[in-house]
């Protein structure tokens, strides 16, 4: 299998973007909330290519020395094929960089695959938001990394 090639989000990427997380969403992020991302200084957003095919982004905000991820999709037909672990490692390490000690998302409480993933690279589920997704009222679960000075991307 060809290594996925990690880039930073561009606007000439946006199309592609959109469109990814249109599909994996069902409260999708608008083309000008990514727009709005780009402007910003406290943000970090990758992209994954295989070949000359974007299949993948994540983002995260950097907050002080707190790293929240905030949004990461995969295409369809390249689900559990590990992408959206490298892009995560990836995110993590470039927080790391920029002096980061800890990382947080939130997560669809009924989202096991994801929940998973989260848990084998060191996060811990510490709490629970009720109601969170607007769509459904699902909640979110809250986890957090909490030693990103030591963390190092586990053996696959």
């Amino acid at each position: 299998m060809a290594a996925l090639r990690i880039s930073s989000l561009e606007e000439r990427h946006l199309t592609e973007v959109v469109t990814i997380e249109n599909a994996a969403q069902t409260c999708p992020w608008s083309e000008q909330s990514f727009r709005n991302e780009l402007a910003q200084d406290h943000g970090i957003f990758i992209v994954g290519e295989l070949g000359q095919e974007l299949i993948g982004f994540a983002g995260q905000w950097i907050m002080i020395d707190e790293a929240h991820i905030i949004t990461v999709a995969i295409k369809d037909s390249y689900r559990r094929q590990g992408h959206a672990e490298t892009l995560i490692n990836e995110l993590l390490l470039r927080a790391k960089d920029q002096g980061a000690t800890c990382a947080t998302l939130e997560v669809r409480a009924g989202n096991a695959p994801a929940i998973a993933l989260y848990e084998k690279l060191g996060f811990q589920t510490t709490g629970k938001r009720k109601n969170y997704y607007p769509d459904n009222k699902e909640d979110a679960l809250i986890m957090w990394l909490y030693d990103l000075k030591s963390w190092t991307p586990p053996k696959s």
